[in-house]
């Protein structure tokens, strides 16, 4: 039986022989030594949503349907798999060295889709630079960093996402504003004001919806949180996972199980529950006592989602740098180099010395 999965098969250019990357915003892969280019054959079908009951119950917490080369960081923890070949590689969050001698073979529930990248490295890159660019008294390190090729890479990061059919029975009160004059003293003589007060009221009832999409990271967060604010995808671009979207770029592996993926949905389940009984309950503000949430026919989906990582340390700490893959919103934190920070001052005061002197 051949060990090799599907998603670490090379694809190698039918013209000159080297390995094809997938070319960003279309749905080809290239050949970099020749531009030659190939369509990647889209599936007839959508992706699948899989039976979360059924999956779980059959399969367990840590079912995998394939199995895939992993590179692990012993620094970080990332898992990371890499479709094309290497001489050196480093850790897309840290930047430790990877061995390739280290790669182990490890079991995974195989992507149901992806949203391929749709900006390419060089855009990344030039984005990059020019983020570091308008960074004040940015360290010369940095700098050096943005014109380093190999200093930002593009990774695909894993998720899983929920949908559902959820029911809420609640109690709950509304409360209605109403404003009270009052009458109070000052040193100048009485004088009113409005007091806004509460009227509460009873409510119960139900509600009901189908919840789309539930979106779990599933790599867990230790030093490499991903920033909120680049944390969107339209997810309507995605397509049917082919490991052919993964050529050129790092894949992470999940390392937050379904069960505990599942268990993290039900929180965000609940918090959209909460936002319809409070509509539902209507007035100015609302109180829930009670909320019986339950969610039926739930399924589920593994899928991958593009993003670009630039990974640097300064004075022994760690900062990174994002740019969505998809939508090329961006986020970032940096050091600030202290000696462009004293040299300014320094000249600032003497700039000051210089004008007082001269006014005299």
């Amino acid at each position: 039986m051949e060990e090799t999965a599907k998603s670490q098969q090379k694809k190698s250019c039918a013209n000159c022989g080297a390995e094809l990357n997938f070319k960003p915003g279309s749905h080809q892969l290239k050949c970099e030594y020749c531009g030659y280019e190939e369509f990647i054959e889209q599936a007839k079908s959508s992706f699948e949503e899989l039976e979360l009951k059924h999956y779980l119950k059959v399969v367990g917490n840590h079912a995998f349907t394939e199995t895939i080369d992993l590179l692990h960081c012993k620094n970080c923890g990332a898992n990371q798999h890499v479709e094309e070949n290497y001489k050196s590689l480093h850790c897309v969050y840290c930047g430790e060295p990877l061995i390739k001698e280290d790669i182990e073979k490890e079991g995974w529930i195989l992507p149901g889709a992806l949203v391929p990248f749709q900006l390419d490295g060089k855009t990344a890159r030039n984005i990059f630079k020019n983020w570091v660019n308008r960074i004040w008294f940015a360290p010369n390190k940095l700098k050096k960093a943005a014109l380093d090729p190999e200093s930002i890479h593009g990774l695909y990061v894993p998720y899983w996402t929920f949908d559902a059919n959820l029911k809420a029975a609640y109690q709950g009160e509304r409360g209605d504003y109403y404003y009270e004059t009052q009458t109070y003293r000052t040193k100048n003589g009485n004088r009113t004001r409005q007091v806004r007060k509460t009227r509460w009221s009873s409510a119960s009832g139900s509600v009901q919806g189908f919840v789309d999409d539930i979106l779990i990271n599933a790599s867990e967060k230790k030093r490499r949180e991903i920033p909120a604010k680049i944390s969107h995808w339209n997810l309507k671009e995605l397509v049917v996972f082919n490991s052919k979207y993964l050529a050129g770029f790092v894949t992470e592996k999940y390392t937050i199980s379904l069960k505990d993926g599942h268990h993290l949905s039900f929180q965000k389940a609940k918090q959209i529950a909460h936002s319809w009984i409070r509509r539902d309950i209507g007035g100015d503000t609302q109180r829930i006592h009670h909320a019986d949430i339950k969610l039926t026919e739930e399924t589920f989906k593994h899928i991958l989602l593009p993003l670009y990582i630039s990974s640097y340390r300064y004075k022994n700490k760690e900062y990174h740098f994002y740019v969505n893959g998809q939508t090329g919103s961006i986020s970032g934190t940096h050091p600030y180099s202290f000696w462009k920070i004293f040299l300014l001052i320094v000249a600032v005061l003497v700039a000051i010395g210089l004008i007082v002197i001269f006014a005299q």
